[in-house]
């Protein structure tokens, strides 16, 4: 998809200024800052903390374990909740989570303990000889997973803990799902990504199948006739479209395709910039993309949306990230027309002015075009339903554009179970996936060893 861009100059920076622009967003903490910020911690009974943590994390005991210099029990007493802490400690939005709910934003100091820095610090600094978790004896089930993304590899992994083993399917050439493709890079810097993944796979039992597309080379009823259960973790892998003429033009792309274009540069200088770009959307994903095109060295970056700052799901961090950047943002805009030169090509775009009447978002009547060489789509993302029509999958049933679950993610289907972005709880946070994915795997672990998800249907 990035070959929308081949007509753009590559970028101006050499490889290695590039590198510079996408090290860590926030340094780590050092031994003795993580000190102090562990002794700053309360240490809460029914600590607020860690009952908003998706992942249910007890946050106060690995705070306390790393105040005691105990690294690695802090770092145990994080990965038996949460396998992908590592990952989640660095792009988790806990100014809106655990930090928020902090004690200490009440009090003299107000402001909370860092928890998140702290969560990356123990992870970032245990040392084990082996895998944290011994897998249970064999239970001779063999679960099958689609998607090795955050939901789908947490599944797998407290599958194979409880004595499964497990076979996960993924389309793409590595695994990780949105940590290996879609987060900015300054993110999840280097090949962590990766070694998390190897990691998690390295408790055993857990096979990795690539070049595995469900609709394409793999289909739902093979897979329920192979093995005792299957896990869908797709993932919301569908553009959204904006609806106008002009919109498969060379110039404009979805933002997610770029972003996972820029994780997989070996040189990032090979990489097509624009010198003026328009970013539409409101969540992180478009302050992801609006930051990471200004740092690859754009000159001109605005992002755009039709409704007010306070109604962007992007939090007000991610918000700030992009001001410092020098992202312009201009809110209460809303797509109207793709401009284009002589030769087809995007030139910009055309917006009209918004307002709230009644509750209701109304056009005013005022137009403003804006000049772009690229415009890039965060406008969400959909289930991408193409892998989804054998007649077994088609019997899923749907909540909106997601697949319905019930409370323990089990499907209509009898021994199909789903989690991740592509059901409907949750707001489609890394951190909730990963805990989707491991309440999944303690139902289908029960399901199949009471013979309760044995009627498969035909």
């Amino acid at each position: 998809m990035i070959d929308s861009l081949k007509h753009l100059p590559r970028s101006v920076g050499s490889a290695d200024a590039l590198a510079q622009q996408f090290t860590d967003l926030a340094p780590p903490l050092t031994d003795r800052q993580a000190a102090i910020e562990a002794a700053r911690c309360l240490y809460c009974y029914d600590a607020p903390c860690t009952r908003i943590c998706p992942s249910d994390i007890d946050v106060a005991s690995f705070i306390r374990n790393i105040h005691d210099h105990n690294i690695n029990g802090a770092a145990v007493g994080i990965l038996k909740q949460n396998i992908l802490g590592g990952s989640c400690a660095r792009v988790c939005p806990t100014e809106i989570l655990c930090e928020d709910a902090c004690v200490r934003n009440h009090d003299a100091e107000g402001q909370p303990v860092k928890i998140g820095l702290l969560q990356r610090h123990a992870l970032d600094h245990a040392k084990f000889d082996a895998h944290p978790f011994q897998r249970a004896p064999a239970t001779g089930k063999i679960i099958a997973v689609v998607g090795a993304g955050p939901a789908g590899l947490s599944c797998a992994h407290r599958l194979a803990m409880l004595g499964n083993d497990v076979v996960i399917f993924e389309s793409r050439e590595k695994p990780g799902g949105l940590n290996e493709y879609g987060i900015a890079k300054y993110k999840l810097t280097g090949s962590f990504a990766q070694d998390e993944v190897e990691f998690l796979l390295s408790i055993g039992g857990i096979e990795v199948r690539h070049g595995q597309t469900l609709g394409d080379n793999l289909t739902l009823r093979e897979l329920h006739a192979q093995y005792d259960a299957v896990f869908l973790s797709l993932g919301l892998n569908a553009c959204r479209k904006l609806g106008l003429t002009g919109e498969d033009a060379p110039g404009l792309m979805a933002a997610v395709d770029y972003i996972a274009a820029l994780r997989q540069a070996g040189d990032l200088s090979a990489l097509p910039v624009p010198r003026r770009a328009i970013v539409i959307g409101a969540g992180n994903t478009a302050i992801d993309m609006a930051v990471q095109i200004k740092r690859m060295g754009a000159e001109d970056v605005t992002l755009v949306y039709r409704r007010g700052f306070e109604s962007m799901s992007a939090t007000g961090h991610e918000q700030d990230i992009a001001k410092a950047n020098h992202v312009r943002m201009k809110t209460w805009a809303a797509p109207l027309e793709v401009l284009l030169d002589d030769d087809g090509r995007v030139r910009g775009m055309r917006f009209e002015e918004t307002r709230i009447d009644g509750g209701r978002l109304l056009g005013t009547g005022a137009f403003i075009e804006i000049a772009a060489d690229a415009v890039f789509k965060a406008i969400g993302q959909s289930l991408d339903t193409a892998g989804l029509s054998d007649p077994m999958a088609q019997q899923l049933e749907r909540s909106g554009d997601k697949l319905h679950v019930d409370a323990h993610f089990r499907t209509a289907l009898p021994g199909i179970y789903a989690g991740g972005d592509c059901v409907s709880p949750g707001q489609d946070l890394t951190v909730e996936a990963v805990q989707h994915g491991k309440l999944a795997a303690h139902t289908i672990h029960n399901d199949i060893q009471t013979k309760a998800g044995a009627a498969w249907p035909t």
